[in-house]
């Protein structure tokens, strides 16, 4: 998790991301970008030090660290669901681990995205 550039908590996810260098920057505007794509009505915001997406409750999170970057699912069933298009990456819980080398592709971003949305608003009725 990366300060802003001022060495406070980021209050956005641009002030996220330009705190970054520039790999890992790289990376992570094109994961947030497949997000956003994938969840166009969802709400993009900082939450617990991180960029945080939410519809209908979390949606799903990213983070950068030193030696990686992780995309938190929120959903061990929808990481479960997603096994097998994961090989060649750490997963364990509800995170997905990869690197500004082998970043994830946006076909699978979209995919677990689209199916989080699914849940989430399937949830959202139940409650209704």
């Amino acid at each position: 998790m990366k300060p802003g550039r001022d060495g406070q908590p980021a209050k956005t996810v641009d002030e996220y991301l330009a705190a970054l260098p520039a790999g890992q920057r790289a990376v992570l505007e094109h994961l947030r970008a497949a997000i956003r794509a994938a969840a166009p009505e969802a709400e993009e915001l900082i939450s617990y030090r991180i960029p945080t997406y939410k519809y209908h409750g979390s949606l799903v999170h990213f983070a950068a660290f030193r030696d990686h970057c992780s995309l938190i699912v929120v959903s061990r069933p929808i990481l479960e669901k997603f096994a097998s298009d994961l090989e060649g990456y750490r997963a364990s819980g509800t995170t997905i681990r990869f690197t500004a080398e082998h970043p994830l592709p946006p076909t699978i971003v979209d995919a677990i995205v689209r199916a989080r949305v699914e849940e989430n608003e399937a949830r959202a009725e139940r409650r209704s």
